[in-house]
């Protein structure tokens, strides 16, 4: 796509969206927009829900898809469906589809956290304990590996910004390389280098890259696949103190998922390799209440079959 083509582009994709998303798109209390396929569109607040936010037409979803897609350089239709990306308009993260995997043109808008919310307000707003806040605190000091759990729309992302502050706080003189698919994670740190990756480079290349870039602290929006294993081996190779995010239910069940990415990079068990990378394991998640930490494991190791684990024992009970 020619740079010239994207302002007619965009204006283009605002026609479509209409002036009520667009309105959506600029309010940092919007989390996520989503159209389904039988036009019904829904947005998510955060500590609103999710409520039935009026309609659009099949034309206006298709318009939408179809300028994402252009933007991206790649072609979505019947043979090509889906398209994934950044939506050209703030930069928030697209998933667009298309019939014949879907009935009528869908779509969701996960609209990046404009707002950092520090670990003293997740404190007052009850999402976690001040006993947690301390722990991650000591963690960002102590340079601990930190992994942050939990499903989607959890607010993973929103926590690992409170957790990278804290760095840029208490760490002034680490350089943190920051690598995701999808640009996310805030970071005011004097020396910090973000990569994102690309159709051409995925995020094993970023990471072999990010190793000659003189890193103190390696930091990845979200680990999916193999990738897992040259993220633990560089935290285990001199660059502690590193956070990233996974899907996950439970604190446990974030070993057992890393267990799972690695294995697809390696025929061995890597369990021992988790455990000497992985100091930190917390979990969040979303409830009808609102959102909450509900573990926060430390792992001291892997041997004898078994990861040897120290749990926060207030995190299931918090208030």
């Amino acid at each position: 796509m020619q740079a010239r083509s994207l302002p007619r582009l965009v204006r283009k994709l605002e026609d479509a969206l209409g002036p009520s998303l667009l309105t959506a798109l600029a309010d940092p209390s919007v989390s996520e927009i989503m159209l389904n396929p039988d036009g019904c569109l829904f947005i998510e607040r955060l500590g609103a829900g999710i409520v039935r936010a009026g309609e659009m037409e099949e034309g206006s979803a298709e318009i939408i898809i179809g300028v994402v897609a252009h933007v991206l350089n790649t072609e979505v239709d019947t043979a090509r469906p889906i398209v994934s990306g950044e939506l050209p308009i703030g930069g928030h993260r697209f998933e667009g589809l298309l019939p014949p995997i879907v009935s009528g043109p869908a779509f969701s808008i996960r609209r990046h956290a404009s707002q950092l919310i520090a670990l003293d307000d997740y404190v007052t707003s009850r999402i976690m304990t001040a006993r947690q806040a301390r722990i991650l605190r000591d963690a960002v000091g102590a340079r601990l590996n930190v992994v942050v759990s939990g499903g989607t729309g959890s607010g993973k992302t929103t926590l690992s910004n409170a957790i990278i502050a804290e760095i840029a706080n208490h760490c002034p003189n680490d350089r943190l390389i920051i690598l995701e698919d999808t640009s996310e994670l805030q970071c005011a740190a004097a020396n910090v280098l973000s990569l994102r990756t690309s159709d051409e480079v995925d995020m094993a290349q970023l990471l072999k890259s990010t190793m000659r870039l003189r890193p103190d602290r390696i930091i990845v929006g979200e680990v999916r696949d193999g990738a897992a294993l040259t993220l633990l081996k560089a935290w285990n190779t001199g660059h502690p103190g590193g956070v990233t995010t996974l899907h996950a239910n439970s604190a446990h069940s974030a070993l057992v998922r890393l267990e799972q990415l690695t294995a697809e990079a390696s025929r061995q068990p890597m369990q021992a390799v988790i455990g000497e990378a992985v100091d930190l394991v917390v979990s969040i998640e979303r409830t009808p209440q609102g959102r909450r930490i509900t573990d926060i494991l430390q792992v001291n190791g892997f041997s004898g079959g078994a990861y040897h684990l120290e749990p926060d024992v207030e995190g299931r009970h918090a208030a």
